[in-house]
């Protein structure tokens, strides 16, 4: 569920919406927000339901490619970044 996580992040920034707010307008800490959205890599479907709605977004958002990638490289290790065009 990275993607997942990417892409809440990413509407986040998008929104102008600080993890800390979010995590108070769900009801939880940040850490707990952290814990929900990579729960074993696989959040139940209510917590995405409540994470989409809270962000005011359709559910099929928080799955969509994220529009800023990253990753590492694996013979240098430096991070690069992915943007769609």
């Amino acid at each position: 569920m990275d993607k997942v996580k990417l892409r809440v992040k990413e509407i986040l920034k998008e929104k102008g919406i600080t993890q800390k707010e979010f995590a108070e307008k769900l009801g939880m800490t940040e850490v707990g927000l952290s814990k929900a959205i990579n729960e074993e890599g696989n959040p139940p479907l209510k917590r995405l339901i409540e994470i989409a709605d809270a962000l005011e977004v359709e559910i099929t958002e928080l799955f969509a490619t994220p529009k800023h990638s990253t990753f590492s490289c694996p013979k240098c290790g430096a991070n690069l970044a992915i943007t769609e065009v």
